[in-house]
Formats: C-alpha cells, sequence, structure tokens
C-alpha cells in the first residue's frame, strides 16, 4: 500500500487498482492539483482477508474508487476464470461496503451490472434507449449462420458477455449468393496452445476454414451477438464516439476512427475530438443526451465510458456499449487531465462537503 495521506477526520480516499498502470499515475496527479489525499490498495494485495484488516485499521468514512485489474494472461479460453472471480470480488466489496463507514465512487453493484454486456444492452432497450440490435445466441456455426439467412442479415458482431477492450470482438461477414466468408478481429486460433489468444493486432480471415475454426471456439464462450451497422464516415474512416460522463454531464467526447470496422484505440485507430468532426448541434445534443440518460439508469455510477455509434446518413446515434470503468482516455490525461481532475473534486466534495 502507499500513497499520500495525512488522516483528517476519519476521512480516506482510497484508489483499489493496479501499480504502474495510466490510471493510477494520472488519478494521482489530479489528486495532488487538487489537494486531495489518497491511499492505494493494489489489487495483488487485495483478498476478504486483507480487506477486513485494512478496515480495522482505517475505520471512520471514506470513498472508493475501483480500477480494473490487469490480468497478464491472452488466452480467451482462461479470460471467463478470471472475469468470475472478478465478479466475485466485486460483489465481496458490496457486501462489505454495507458494513462499514465506506461508499464507493462507482459501486460494485454498478461495475457489475456493466460488465453483463447482454443484460445491459436489454436494460437499455426496455427503457427506451437506442442501442445496436441484439439478435438471437449462437452457440455454433450452424446456429449463427441459420440465424442470419432467416432474418436476412449478412453481417454481424460477436463478442464476448463479459469481455473488454475488444477481447475477442469479431466483425463477421457472409454474401448471400455465393457463401464468400470474411472475418476482423484482434484475437487468433493458436493451435500450439490449442486455444484462441488475444493481440493488439487487427486480422482479417477469408479462408473458409479458418473462419470455422475461430467461430466455433468463440462461439462457444457465451458471445453477443450483434447487428453490424454501417457507422458514419469522415475523410475515408468509419468511426463512433466515446463519451464519459461524469456526475450527471458529459466530461469528454472523442471520436474513434478506424479502417476497419472494429475501432478500438489501442489497435492502432486513430483518436479526433469530436469538435473536428463538424457535426450538426442536433447530432451532438442527441449523442450527449443518449449518453447521459444511459448513466441514469444506473445511480451507483459517477463516472461511465460510453461507445457510440452514429449511423452512416442519418447520423441517428446508438449505443454499442456501457463500461463502468471507461474513464480512461489518452488524449485527457496528456492534456488537461480533466476527467481524473473531475473525479478528485468530486471525491473532496463528498468526503468534505
Amino acid at each position: 500500500m502507499d500513497g499520500m495521506m495525512e488522516k483528517a477526520g476519519e476521512k480516506w480516499a482510497v484508489l483499489l487498482g493496479c501499480s504502474g498502470t495510466k490510471r493510477k499515475t494520472f488519478l494521482e496527479h489530479a489528486a495532488r492539483s487538487e489537494g486531495l489525499s489518497l491511499l492505494f490498495i493494489d489489487w495483488k494485495a487485495w483478498n476478504q482477508k486483507f480487506w477486513k484488516e485494512w478496515l480495522d485499521d482505517h475505520g471512520g468514512k471514506g470513498i472508493i474508487k475501483i480500477d480494473p485489474p490487469i490480468w497478464e494472461s491472452a488466452a480467451l479460453d482462461v479470460f471467463p476464470v478470471l472475469a468470475a472471480d472478478y465478479r466475485k470480488n466485486l460483489e465481496l466489496l458490496d457486501t462489505m461496503g454495507k458494513v462499514s463507514g465506506y461508499s464507493f465512487f462507482n459501486h460494485p453493484g454498478a461495475i457489475l451490472q456493466l460488465l453483463d454486456k447482454r443484460a445491459c444492452k436489454q436494460e437499455l432497450a426496455f427503457s427506451g434507449l437506442a442501442v445496436t440490435e441484439e439478435l438471437p445466441a449462437a452457440d455454433t456455426l450452424e446456429e449463427l449462420l441459420t440465424m442470419m439467412e432467416e432474418r436476412r442479415i449478412s453481417q454481424v458482431f460477436i463478442k464476448p458477455n463479459y469481455g473488454s477492450g475488444a477481447l475477442g470482438v469479431t466483425a463477421f461477414r457472409v454474401c448471400p449468393k455465393t457463401g464468400k466468408m470474411v472475418l476482423y478481429t484482434c484475437a487468433f486460433w493458436n493451435p500450439q496452445e490449442n486455444c484462441l489468444m488475444n493481440t493488439k493486432k487487427m486480422r482479417r480471415l477469408e479462408e473458409r476454414e479458418d473462419i470455422l475454426v475461430f467461430l466455433s471456439r468463440l462461439l462457444a464462450m457465451d458471445c453477443l451477438v450483434e447487428r453490424w451497422y454501417a457507422k458514419a464516415e469522415h475523410q475515408g474512416f468509419t468511426y463512433d464516439l466515446r463519451v464519459v460522463v461524469q456526475d450527471g454531464q458529459m466530461d469528454f467526447c472523442l471520436a474513434r476512427l478506424s479502417k476497419g470496422p472494429i475501432t478500438n484505440l489501442h489497435l492502432n485507430n486513430h483518436p479526433l475530438l469530436v469538435s473536428e468532426l463538424q457535426l450538426p448541434p442536433s447530432v451532438l445534443y442527441a449523442a450527449e443526451s443518449l449518453a447521459v440518460e444511459s448513466v441514469r439508469l444506473y445511480p451507483g455510477l459517477k463516472t461511465a465510458g460510453i461507445d457510440i455509434l452514429l449511423e452512416k446518413g442519418s447520423l441517428r446515434p446508438r449505443i454499442i456499449e456501457m463500461n463502468g470503468q471507461g474513464d480512461l482516455i489518452y488524449q485527457d490525461i496528456y492534456h488537461e487531465n480533466r476527467i481524473y481532475r473531475h473525479q478528485a473534486r468530486m471525491m473532496l466534495s463528498e468526503l468534505y462537503g
């Protein structure tokens, strides 16, 4: 454990996260600039016993921000086990938070709700918010192709329900007339390890046998299947938006430009400030309103990152997914660090009014 701390009225601001990350570094920068003392707990040290002992040593009241753990394995087959362990820890934090004097910046129960992509999308749709359409689940390639043929859909996105950071995200297209297939993903089938491996490199598969092998393993992982929409374009790139909502308002909006269908920035795609898109004010207002309304459905969230697609032509916004820990934006931390500075001010307000 480390941190800058002077005990003041038994009130504590705490970050539960990982050492050496930009999340930790730039939240600490923000805390110093705003006058917030911040304790740090490393996920590697945290467990139920540690937490009980920590509470004994740090009684009183406080607020805890939970950053995601870092998993060293790149094997997609291992990820469901790691994700299940993370969900268990969030459930423990939820339970133990109820018997302590601590609140959470983002409540672990709300983070849990957003980790379940399927349930989150269904909640958004039930509440009348525009989302990318979820299609019937498919456990095999045959089921997927049958569903696509029956619905006359030629292209879909497939993603593990509990994945993050483009983990296993796959864009799949099949030509109805010829049966020719193409698949885009940042994962690959590793025959030596007998598993799918996640990477930071985009791949395009066109050989039917390669696609069959890949999808047969991916679809066995509890995947969400969604309609693949044509996205808005800017100077030859397709793009979507990452909107960060904090304290009930939009704090940051960034366009993610790509030559392919998957826009995650760590895949060497291109960030662009949304102002440079020169979108009509009505479109920006609609996207912002959609993002803010989505976060209001989860009162336990003080911050969230929302990925929003603008349909090609109409520019109608649709939510792709929500992320309860989607506040790390490089284009912000290396400039104003606005997002984390706002978080530090929010913690100060909660601690001291």
